[in-house]
């Protein structure tokens, strides 16, 4: 739960640390001897893509955004030598009591090392930041060492700030050789220590790596679009919401990106976008972007997997010898707006029987792509039973297996070559109950929705109400039958995704408010929403659904290539369709938008008409706006 840690112990038997002489310079960095023999030897091809790269996914690792209380300590000093309010004896004993407020707020819970993966193609590093909104995987490919030898395997990597400095002034004019291998102590069995890591960030940790592995649209950018973008952020910074990196993708055109609240398009110089279907995807967590910067001078591609609302986006960088994968999370200790994204990452209870399975193929067998674990699923004689199950079904089998291994840790997905690799991440795999829920409130709204179990709530949305430039009021009831309450709910849902101004009957919430975080009834029917949204857009899209609207409002826009853009509103209100059209207005002096309303004698036909229109302008490249 929420306060419970997991205790990890590492072993570093000497300390990692940099040598120079008139042959070159030596990096030995030090692996943790409790999990094995594990190391990789080489000399390096290009030693700057190394030191550049390495340093990137390091400030990943050390990058905090939450906020930090303020020392006021000097303040008070100033008063006491002015005599103004402030005595000695009392600016003393406040300094006193700020020094513990302080050194209780900025307490940080330890966090994993970095974790090395040595494998015969590769070896990858990966980290996690203290906040829990941003995760780095470096993968240095084979080619990049000149003499290359390895044992494979799994440790926790020591990087110490001397290791650090001396990383960053590495010249890349000298031969330089890599030793990464669990050392010899120089004098007795090291120094074990044990990191007290706490459960919510190990969950986070594992969730964002397990989104990797759902269906997501991709779009690819040149390096010149990714420098823009880097300029655009660095140059500007917004002073109000939204702060979305918008991306337009247009079948056939290059992808387009949009700065947020500036509207400042940046238009794509890489290969088209080869969707069926116009779409826009509101991004967030961009300034983190600007950790790129150091890498950019070897960017060859760029790939972004875009999973949808709420969910990471993955920046897939080419770097020639190597790869660097960063994922967004958009908002710092995932607070609970993310809720609702990241509950369709746990899967169903039977994935167990066919998990240890699909590990013992990808432990044999080594990085296979989906394709092939499901096609070595389906055979008989993989299975318990003698009798192959369809393709299907053994597909959708082998997904739940693979996410599952995912949340334990003993699999990852690698999105920069689109396969899965075997990784213990731990040498005991995480039992996912233990993460399953990020705090005991969390679980207390699982239980009102019933999930696993009987419900042993009832929940009831009463008004989703669109507040103009804030975002999305939802009013609800959630009846907990074991408290045989019932109590009014409703958040804000603003245009950034985040829930805030949130309110509940509960005693919670009436003691502490949203102080001690959000009441078992609000994460409750912000999961309920999310679902109850998911369900009714994958319904829309069946006839069957299609039946059930008689009212409707969808915004659908497209830019020119002039930078202008046009946008076509189209309401349905039971025998009337009505559009609306026109430039998007940028100054008072705009034209007014043309209007068209259209009368049919029954329901069915203006329902028919109003679809028809909308596909017929997704068809010319209008994107609708209405689903992100």
């Amino acid at each position: 739960m929420i306060s419970a840690t997991c205790p990890i112990t590492v072993n570093y038997p000497k300390r990692s640390e940099l040598s120079s002489d008139a042959d070159g310079s030596q990096v030995h960095l030090s692996l943790d001897g409790s999990r094995g023999a594990v190391g990789i030897h080489g000399t390096l091809r290009d030693p700057a893509l190394f030191r550049d790269a390495l340093m990137t996914a390091i400030g990943v690792l050390g990058s905090d955004l939450r906020p930090k209380s303020k020392d006021r300590t000097a303040y008070l000093a100033y008063l006491a030598k002015k005599g103004k309010k402030a005595n000695a004896a009392m600016w003393e004993a406040q300094k006193a009591f700020l020094d513990e407020s302080l050194a209780a707020d900025e307490h940080q819970g330890a966090v994993l090392e970095p974790v090395l993966t040595v494998q015969p193609d590769e070896v990858s590093l990966e980290v996690f930041s203290r906040d829990e909104s941003a995760y780095a995987r470096l993968a240095l490919h084979s080619e990049l060492f000149a003499d290359r030898r390895a044992v494979h395997g799994t440790a926790f990597l020591d990087l110490p700030p001397a290791a650090i400095e001396g990383l960053d002034r590495l010249r890349s004019y000298q031969p330089v050789a890599l030793h990464a291998e669990v050392s010899a102590p120089a004098a007795g069995p090291g120094d074990p220590r044990t990191l007290e890591v706490p459960y919510p960030w190990l969950r986070g940790f594992l969730q964002v790596q397990t989104a990797a592995t759902l269906p997501s649209v991709s779009c690819e950018l040149s390096p010149i679009d990714l420098y823009n973008a880097l300029f655009a952020l660095r140059t500007r910074k917004a002073k109000k919401s939204p702060r979305a990196l918008r991306f337009e993708l247009v079948p056939g055109a290059p992808p387009r990106m949009i700065l947020e609240p500036w509207e400042i398009v940046l238009e794509g110089h890489g290969p088209v976008y080869r969707g069926s279907a116009p779409r826009v995807v509101r991004t967030f967590g961009r300034q983190r972007l600007l950790s790129l910067s150091r890498v950019l001078p070897y960017v060859r591609s760029v790939r972004v997997q875009l999973l949808g609302a709420g969910l990471p986006v993955f920046w897939v960088l080419d770097l020639g010898h190597a790869s660097l994968t960063l994922g967004l999370t958009g908002w710092t200790e995932k607070g609970w707006s993310s809720a609702a994204s990241f509950d369709a990452l746990m899967p169903d209870a039977g994935a167990a029987k066919l998990a240890d399975a699909v590990r013992a193929q990808l432990v044999a067998r080594g990085p296979l792509p989906l394709a092939e674990i499901v096609k070595m699923a389906g055979k008989p004689e993989s299975q318990t039973s003698q009798t192959a199950q369809t393709s299907q079904t053994s597909g959708e089998k082998v997904r739940a297996a693979l996410k599952l291994l995912c949340l334990r840790g003993n699999v990852l997905f690698d999105l920069a070559r689109g396969v899965y690799r075997p990784r213990d991440l731990l040498p005991q795999p995480i039992d996912e109950s233990v993460i399953r829920y990020g705090s005991q409130r969390e679980a207390q709204a699982h239980r009102l929705l019933g999930d696993g179990q009987k419900p042993q709530g009832e929940i009831q949305l009463n008004k989703i109400h669109e507040v103009v430039g804030e975002g999305i009021e939802i009013r609800g009831e959630v009846t907990d039958r074991e408290a045989r309450r019932s109590y009014r709910v409703s958040f804000l849902l603003d245009l950034e995704g985040r829930a805030k101004d949130g309110s509940c009957g509960c005693p919670t919430f009436r003691r502490s408010g949203m102080r001690e975080g959000p009441c078992e009834h609000l994460l409750a029917l912000r999961l309920f929403y999310g679902r109850r949204r998911a369900q009714d857009e994958a319904l829309r899209q069946t006839p069957e659904g299609r039946k059930l609207i008689r009212a409707e409002t969808r915004t659908l826009s497209r830019r020119e290539p002039s930078g202008a853009e046009t946008v076509y509103r189209v309401s349905l209100d039971d025998r009337l369709v009505r559009l609306v059209w026109g430039a998007r207005a940028t100054s008072d002096a705009a034209a007014e938008p043309r209007q068209q309303r259209l009368w049919f004698d029954s329901d069915r036909e203006a329902r028919d008409a109003y679809f028809r229109r909308l596909e017929s302008l997704s068809a010319e490249g209008y994107i609708d706006a209405d689903s992100f």
